[in-house]
């Protein structure tokens, strides 16, 4: 058998009366990346957030590396890395500080090359909020590779890039599955990104079409 690194049955989730997630049911094997299209308001964000637990599902399930997303929080972040929409980067400290914050966190090490990898090594002591939206893009780059997830989930990682950012993506995703990671990219740039992705899942209204 295959083994899994994300599987999820029937679930759903809402805000008020409207379902953006409703009963989706897939599994993703280890070390594979996946696409996830849609438009906007199709529910790649909830999903993304549900799997890695920022959020709660209203009903179903899913597990994230063999945890459940309810009752086994913890360890999902433990093992994943969520680039969000929201940065959540501490705006009065430097590129390298928050860096440092995570790594004393996650017991991780590598702060100089991931700065370098991302292209912020001129940058890197200037407080964050001097910094483009394509800077901090960046810069949440280097904090997702930094933890070296198992599973890493990217959503619209090509948001507020240059075309050279935009070659960072796919790097970055190349060096995650070199290191058996699985990646889960909810995006609009399905052209770019289905050159490289095993499969793919649209949603549209919170459900699975394709």
């Amino acid at each position: 058998m295959v083994a899994m690194a994300v599987e999820a049955v029937k679930l759903a989730r809402r805000y008020g009366r409207r379902w953006a997630l409703a009963g989706v049911t897939f599994g993703i094997p280890k070390g594979a990346v996946v696409m996830i299209a849609g438009r906007n308001g199709s529910g790649k964000s909830t999903l993304l957030r549900v799997l890695s637990t920022v959020i709660r599902p209203d009903a179903g399930s899913a597990t994230v590396g063999g945890f459940d997303v309810v009752r086994q929080r913890d360890d999902i972040r433990r093992k994943s890395a969520l680039l969000s929409h929201h940065s959540y980067l501490y705006e009065s400290l430097s590129a390298r500080e928050n860096l440092e914050i995570l790594a004393r966190l996650t017991r991780r090490t590598g702060i100089e090359e991931m700065i370098e990898r991302v292209g912020l090594a001129g940058r890197a002591d200037d407080p964050v909020n001097t910094y483009s939206a394509g800077m901090r893009k960046r810069l949440s780059f280097a904090r997702v590779l930094l933890q070296r997830p198992e599973i890493a989930m990217l959503d619209e990682p090509f948001g507020q890039l240059d075309p050279a950012g935009f070659a960072l993506v796919e790097e970055v995703v190349g060096e995650l599955k070199k290191q058996g990671a699985t990646v889960l990219l909810a995006t609009h740039q399905v052209e770019r990104v289905e050159n490289f992705s095993d499969f793919g899942i649209t949603l549209e209204a919170g459900r699975i079409i394709e």
